[in-house]
């Protein structure tokens, strides 16, 4: 059962917004202001390796020069492509960048992480593996992430939900990250690829599924529906998506959408909970 929004209130618009239903995924037509696609950023919605992954880039960054804390991280940087992190850190430091530096910089911090990730396999986040694959009974699913192609293959190796994704985009795929709108936009084109025009979905038949500020905004930008996870910012902090649970553990597809009904695009968000066991 959905909770209501923080403080017992839900959140008023001057539009009256239709119910969001579950639309089986062989209907053909997806009719307008009906959700037919999931979008999962990667990194700290589906999978816990947040902390690993600031670990092993602060040493590759150390190695060359560059500090990076976990507070300007967290508070300015988490969402983004290491590419463009490390783009904007050499450019603060020395004005300008070097193409070929922050390749050696990204690559030694995915060796980093290969090594770490081989004796410490990142867990996946409790709930995840039930919701996608309740999930991808009703909705085409894709992943939009700014992490490595293979560093997301194996994380989800051997899982449950190792085949649940229909498209996955990643740093590979689009050299613009997050919070600009590229990745997204191209994971909607990348779902409707190969389909008719009554299969084609529009980016506002999009619900992004996101635990970043860069990357509420870059789905936002997309036109997408966002729906938060506070698995990394506290739930205050992510005010910019139309929803927020505690996790995916914390929500079905059902509720996510039911809860999606009662907030407009055009209306201040509001942090949804289903109460835990123990509530």
């Amino acid at each position: 059962m959905v909770g209501l929004p923080v403080g017992g209130r839900i959140p008023q618009c001057n539009d009256t917004n239709k119910v969001l239903p579950l639309v089986p995924v062989g209907r053909l037509a997806y009719s307008a202001g009906v959700i037919g696609a999931m979008v999962f950023d990667f990194n700290g919605v589906i999978v816990d390796d947040e902390t690993p992954h600031l670990l092993c880039f602060q040493q590759a960054l150390a190695e060359a020069g560059l500090t990076l804390t976990a507070h300007d991280y967290y508070g300015a940087y988490l969402g983004m492509d290491e590419r463009t992190c490390t783009r904007l850190l050499l450019e603060e430091r020395d004005g300008v960048c070097d193409e070929a530096r922050i390749l050696r910089i990204t690559d030694r911090k995915a060796d980093l992480f290969r090594a770490h990730s081989a004796h410490h396999r990142p867990p996946l986040f409790a709930g995840a593996a039930d919701f996608i694959l309740a999930a991808k009974g009703c909705y085409r699913l894709a992943i939009a992430s700014g992490g490595r192609r293979a560093q997301i293959e194996d994380a989800l190796a051997g899982s449950a939900i190792e085949q649940a994704f229909e498209v996955m985009v990643t740093a590979e795929d689009c050299p613009i990250g997050k919070p600009d709108p590229a990745i997204y936009l191209l994971a909607c084109d990348r779902l409707n690829a190969n389909r008719g025009s009554a299969e084609r979905i529009t980016p506002s038949q999009c619900l992004v599924i996101e635990d970043s500020l860069a990357g509420i905004r870059s789905a936002r930008a997309a036109g997408m529906r966002v729906l938060a996870v506070s698995t990394t910012y506290p739930l205050e902090m992510l005010n910019e998506a139309e929803l927020v649970f505690r996790g995916l553990h914390d929500m079905t597809p059902q509720t996510a959408i039911d809860a999606l009904a009662l907030a407009s695009p055009r209306c201040q968000p509001a942090a949804f909970s289903t109460p835990s066991k123990d509530e």
